[in-house]
């Protein structure tokens, strides 16, 4: 870890940084695939709370 030593002999240790690199945009097969999985999250979701709204009307 790298570190430096100040004059009353305290040290100061600083991170390690990660390297930094350039995202690339999703490609058209990744697209329809977080589409798909959007619309499943969605009709989940949906599902729930129709369910949840339904159970507490039962009582």
């Amino acid at each position: 870890m790298p570190y430096t030593e100040e004059d009353g002999g305290r040290l100061n240790n600083f991170a390690v940084e990660p390297r930094v690199y350039q995202a690339s945009p999703p490609t058209k097969t990744e697209q329809r695939n977080y589409i798909i999985l959007g619309v499943i999250a969605a009709l989940l979701v949906g599902g729930l709370i129709t369910v949840a709204v339904y159970a507490s009307k039962v009582g």
